[in-house]
């Protein structure tokens, strides 16, 4: 496995390595299954893959959040060690941002909705990094866990706007025995708290399957309700979208598929999760 930290050596590499299909995972570390099983489906997919290590600071609208992101690179070089990954890339800001960068990314409802509304610039710092991946490593594909659903969708989106050829694809949620999503975040709660937090999951397989007999209304009462009976538990927002657009809808007959979306503080640690309802 190759590590690089530097913009112009992993660039040599590849252009030495002169490879037809290289994929592409961008993480910012603490990885988890989740993470692995993205570098297995690029593994089975492209010549070389490159995995990423990188707390972006501008995706970050709380300087807590930043602080506070749990870091174990050490750990994380082993795991990709055991997953086979062929390249690692853990660049500094100064690599990454060798010039003042401030653009601004309008992507419409994606950018005004659910964590766009509660994460002000969040996306457009994810934007501005993954152009800036997408720049530095001419990838052919790059995969993206569906957990950060919007996110993902942001991405689609940014690629048609900067005419990128990277092929976006998503990758299914990958979840703990309990149906907690993994998430790096995960790491914060207790072995109690994990527990507390599988509710999130048990109210969202609810919902996804009662379209039929309940209407949105009905079903974001149920949700709001359940969250609130937990005292662990600080509701952030829970919306039921249409999977195209990601507009939130209130009634059935606005959209033809639905996804459920939700944000939930647990004791501080603010977690997020997404599922398609069944029609």
């Amino acid at each position: 496995m190759q590590i690089f930290k530097k913009v112009s050596e992993i660039q040599d590499y590849l252009t030495k390595f002169n490879t037809k299909s290289v994929g592409f995972v961008a993480t910012m570390g603490a990885l988890h299954q989740a993470h692995i099983s993205l570098i297995e489906m690029s593994q089975s997919e492209n010549e070389l893959t490159i995995c990423s290590i990188f707390v972006n600071p501008k995706q970050f609208n709380k300087e807590e959040d930043l602080t506070n992101y749990p870091k174990s690179i050490e750990k994380d070089i082993k795991k990709l060690q055991e997953a086979y990954c062929d390249v690692v890339f853990i660049p500094s800001a100064e690599e990454m941002y060798p010039h003042q960068t401030e653009k601004e990314f309008h992507f419409g409802v994606l950018s005004e909705v659910m964590e766009a509304k509660h994460r002000p610039g969040h996306f457009n710092g994810v934007a501005i990094v993954i152009e800036r991946f997408f720049e530095i490593l001419n990838p052919t594909h790059a995969y993206f866990g569906e957990k950060d659903y919007q996110q993902l969708a942001v991405i689609k989106a940014l690629t048609k706007k900067i005419n990128s050829s990277v092929k976006i694809i998503g990758c299914p949620i990958y979840r703990e025995e309990n149906g907690l999503a993994m998430s790096s975040r995960n790491k914060r709660l207790s072995e109690n708290q994990k527990e507390e937090a599988s509710k999130i999951n048990k109210a969202l397989t609810f919902v996804s399957e009662h379209k039929n007999s309940h209407s949105i209304t009905q079903l974001k009462e149920y949700f709001i309700n359940e969250m609130a009976t937990n005292s662990l538990f600080d509701l952030e927002y829970f919306e039921i979208a249409d999977k195209n657009t990601l507009e939130p809808i209130i009634n059935w007959n606005e959209a033809t598929s639905y996804i459920a979306f939700t944000a939930v503080n647990v004791e501080g640690v603010r977690l997020i999760d997404n599922m398609t309802i069944i029609n």
